[in-house]
């Protein structure tokens, strides 16, 4: 507005940066002071209301990453979702990668207990994908159906998916896809976009368990991560549909090997070399992918910070 249209702060009111649209930089006043602006957390049940308290609020709700996105936008997830008794959600996101340094005083918290007992303060977190380390791995086919191992990983310089702009999305998409068009050998696939598949391919892909929906969770939700669907959305897979990479789900990508049986040692084997490819073409490139000694790979979820990994089974009861 007009400086003379905009309303004068009041007494006591705050500077904050916000942002306008998306990804542009603007300052506003505040009306209210922070305690004013406390959530009410009494009834919550998730790891960011535990540790936030009024104090922490203070200090951090003025401040916004380089991008503006806010501690409010952080938390908005866990205000909306007070979670479940029995069940403790996180209740925060990322926006961008620079949300886990400008709002540390909350995240750490968060992560170390999310974590058990990780302190991204004092301690380096250890990645290691050697798939030569592990012995054994192959479970008993009578009862394993099916063997899966999956994480993400975030393009640096690239807003997370509660943050990004249509086109950063979209620039997510072109880097990504463009990058898995150069693998080779038993990885060498075909992308998917969401928004141009056939029926046949949609019918395909719902048969192989491969298709992921729109967001309906509250969870995702309220965190903005279904907004513009299913823009610049799509999956890959090789053509042994044993490696797949989501693209612009609830992370930038999320890297998945597996297959029927119960050898999780050759799904990881595969999965570890994947990855490694994936990240050698995004390099080759002039990207690469969010990473700091502190809390390992970056995703969106505090939850998934590290390896990312994680293995699971499809087991047949009798």
């Amino acid at each position: 507005r007009p400086e003379s249209r905009r309303r004068p702060p009041r007494p006591g009111g705050r500077r904050i940066s916000g942002r306008r649209g998306r990804g542009r930089r603007c300052w506003t006043w505040c009306l209210y002071p922070p305690s004013a602006e406390y959530p009410d957390l009494r009834k919550h049940n998730n790891c960011m209301a535990s540790n936030l308290t009024p104090a922490i609020y203070a200090r951090l709700c003025d401040k916004a990453t380089p991008a503006g996105w806010t501690l409010d936008q952080c938390i908005q997830t866990g205000v909306d979702n007070p979670g479940h008794p029995f069940i403790k959600t996180v209740g925060m996101v990322a926006g961008d990668e620079e949300s886990y340094e400008v709002f540390a005083e909350l995240f750490d918290p968060v992560i170390e207990e999310r974590h058990n007992g990780y302190n991204p303060r004092t301690m380096k977190h250890p990645t290691d994908l050697e798939a030569r380390k592990i012995k054994g791995g192959h479970f008993d086919e009578r009862y394993v159906l099916s063997s899966r191992v999956r994480t993400g990983r975030s393009i640096r310089g690239l807003s997370l998916p509660p943050a990004c702009s249509r086109a950063e999305r979209r620039e997510v998409e072109k880097v990504t896809a463009e990058a898995l068009n150069g693998l080779t050998g038993e990885l060498a696939g075909k992308y998917y976009r969401l928004s141009e598949m056939t029926d046949k391919e949609q019918e395909q892909l719902i048969e192989d368990h491969f298709l992921f929906d729109k967001p309906v969770s509250p969870l995702l939700t309220a965190a903005g991560m279904a907004r513009d669907w299913p823009d610049a959305r799509g999956i890959w897979h090789n053509h042994e549909k044993t490696f797949l990479v989501w693209i612009n789900e609830e992370d930038h990508t999320r890297v998945i090997s597996m297959e029927k049986g119960g050898n999780m040692k050759r799904v990881f084997e595969r999965f570890c070399q994947g990855l490694k490819e994936v990240e050698r073409l995004i390099l080759e490139r002039g990207w690469e992918f969010m990473w700091n000694e502190r809390l390992g790979y970056i995703l969106t979820c505090p939850s998934n910070l590290g390896t990312g990994l994680r293995a699971g089974v499809h087991i047949k009861l009798p």
